[in-house]
């Protein structure tokens, strides 16, 4: 989908595609991962959320999942403009959220990263696993992104009415 305006939330299994310098794509991720690709030449850039993996499963939707949402994101940067050529990937994502047998943050970090290995898109930065979830902010335009790290859930919270002291690391701005 391509827009214009000022703020793009990208929900899971969705994604956003634009070249205007006003535009900001943002997420929220905990065990999902959201890959962020721009075209330098272009001037473009768009961001995915995704939910599960793919490949490896038995089960056909969970297959399916991440390729389609890479395929979606990638077609959607070239119908505007972008040449698969000078694409460059910023990941984030992949964290344990909760403790599993299975760690699925790590299995979508691992596939995000196998896919862009496969495809040949160079991948220029990534924050991924942990514990925390992250809020990122995507500025498609200029390519540049921001995370912010989000307390964890099982950790006490400061009361509503106290401001949270900033803590070394919560943000990391990637250009």
């Amino acid at each position: 989908m391509m827009q214009k305006g000022s703020t793009m939330h990208v929900a899971q299994g969705e994604f956003g595609v634009s070249g205007d310098p006003a535009m900001l794509l943002t997420t929220i991720l905990g065990s999902c991962v959201s890959v962020c690709l721009w075209d330098n030449h272009a001037r473009l850039g768009g961001m995915n959320h995704i939910l599960l993996p793919g490949g490896g499963g038995t089960d056909l939707y969970e297959a399916a999942i991440g390729a389609n949402a890479m395929e979606l994101l990638i077609n959607g940067m070239l119908k505007a403009g972008a040449h698969r050529d000078r694409l460059e990937a910023k990941v984030f994502g992949g964290a344990r959220m909760i403790k599993a047998s299975s760690d699925i943050g790590a299995r979508n970090g691992a596939f995000v990263i196998e896919f862009l290995e496969r495809e040949r898109i160079p991948l220029t930065a990534q924050s991924l696993g942990g514990t925390q979830g992250r809020r990122v902010q995507f500025w498609p335009e200029s390519g540049r992104a921001r995370q912010m790290l989000i307390a964890k859930f099982d950790e006490p919270r400061p009361p509503v009415s106290a401001p949270r002291p900033a803590e070394a690391g919560d943000d990391l701005e990637l250009f």
